[in-house]
């Protein structure tokens, strides 16, 4: 005897992207352009050429994208950003912005 079951699937169910948030770095006087090149290629996984054109434009224009991920990922690199520029005594701060 084979057991018999049914499965009733709800069609109305409906899946939603997460929300995307924005990550920038802000320009500060203090943290050096090899730190934040470093940042960047660390936290951000940027290449080099990347890295020094992002920093650029944080300098020149007072903050920059650095990239943009759902709420848990981007509040990990905001975190990661503040944990390394306290560690070498930087001010460098990452903020995100919803999307």
């Amino acid at each position: 005897m084979a057991n018999e079951f049914e499965v009733e699937l709800d069609n109305d169910v409906k899946l939603e992207e997460p929300k995307k948030y924005k990550v920038f770095l802000l320009n500060d006087d203090y943290s050096t352009m090899d730190f934040v090149i470093d940042v960047l290629v660390k936290v951000f996984r940027k290449s080099q050429d990347e890295a020094a054109q992002i920093m650029l434009n944080i300098h020149n224009k007072g903050k920059e994208l650095c990239g943009v991920y759902t709420h848990e990922i981007a509040a990990t690199k905001v975190a990661q950003v503040t944990t390394m520029a306290r560690e070498k005594g930087f001010p460098l701060k990452a903020i995100m912005e919803e999307e």
